[in-house]
């Protein structure tokens, strides 16, 4: 049942970005996601920890299927290395930093509101 749950949930996640990335253009799109999947992992996290007694199918639906299809590392990747090949330097730095720090403050953010949940 896991392996179904994280099949639908990434599933989902994967067409919520699809859409998100044809709405906006690049690399926005991926910026938006990779952020609010930051923010829904820390949530889930922290709730999770806090309560052992759920059902695991639905940790692993939400974590790893649908927060593992809605960001994309490999795209954000190719954005770089596609600004990179078009010397775009301070671009390409720029959205590297952003996007980790902002998205590592995500997860924060997320963790902190299951606290307080």
């Amino acid at each position: 049942m896991t392996f179904v749950s994280v099949f639908i949930g990434g599933g989902i996640g994967a067409l919520i970005r699809f859409l998100i990335s044809n709405f906006m253009s690049v690399p926005y799109g991926t910026f938006l996601v990779n952020i609010i999947g930051s923010f829904i992992i820390g949530f889930a996290y922290m709730f999770f920890v806090d309560k052992a007694d759920l059902n695991p199918v639905l940790k692993f639906a939400l974590t790893a299927g649908f927060c593992g299809g809605l960001t994309t590392f490999s795209t954000f990747s190719l954005e770089i290395f596609t600004m990179l090949e078009g010397h775009q330097f301070i671009q390409a730095f720029g959205y590297m930093i952003l996007s980790v720090i902002i998205c590592v403050i995500a997860v924060s953010i997320g963790a902190y509101c299951a606290k307080v949940f």
